[in-house]
């Protein structure tokens, strides 16, 4: 499985506006430059984000992008679903039923009654992972970021940064 560079994307963009004052926003341009991505697919990131919650748009001269829930209730998963939208990453079509061995007129019930095996531990796999990106949060990410990797300084050196594109 290949998740998009719009995950990414969206993740590390939407870490430069989890502290952000209520009201204050930050533009496209400002954290496409920023990040050094592309302008023009970060648009249509944020799009989906918008559309889902997630981000909420201001327009106008002073608009941009704002949180549209607290970082604590935005998962890394709400983000990768957003993004990639709601499909399961394993797309079974049940081709246990072309096998040549198999009578197609005379099934027996544990090819039709029952899920498939392989399916069955791809979606166990995919609800694993699920799990595990529901319980990251925006929230958690700050503060690993900038509570343990990066310094104080730093924060306040990047938020000053956008403050300043106003």
């Amino acid at each position: 499985m290949k998740m998009s560079i719009g995950v990414e994307y969206a993740l590390h963009c939407l870490l430069y506006i989890v502290k952000l004052k209520d009201k204050e926003y930050v533009g496209i341009k400002d954290l496409a430059e920023f990040q050094g991505v592309s302008e023009s697919y970060l648009a249509k990131v944020f799009t989906k984000l918008g559309k889902v919650g997630i981000i909420k748009s201001c327009p106008g001269v002073k608009g941009g992008y704002e949180l549209g829930r607290d970082p604590e209730e935005i998962s890394f998963w709400d983000v990768v679903e957003a993004v990639e939208g709601k499909e399961p990453i394993f797309q079974c079509v049940e081709i246990r039923q072309n096998s040549i061995l198999v009578d197609k007129n005379n099934l027996p019930k544990s090819y039709t009654k029952c899920p498939c095996f392989i399916k069955k531990v791809m979606q166990e796999g995919e609800d694993e992972m699920k799990k595990y990106l529901s319980k990251k949060t925006l929230a958690w990410l700050y503060n690993e970021v900038y509570g343990r990797i990066l310094s104080s300084e730093k924060e306040k050196e990047t938020l000053d940064w956008f403050r300043s594109r106003k």
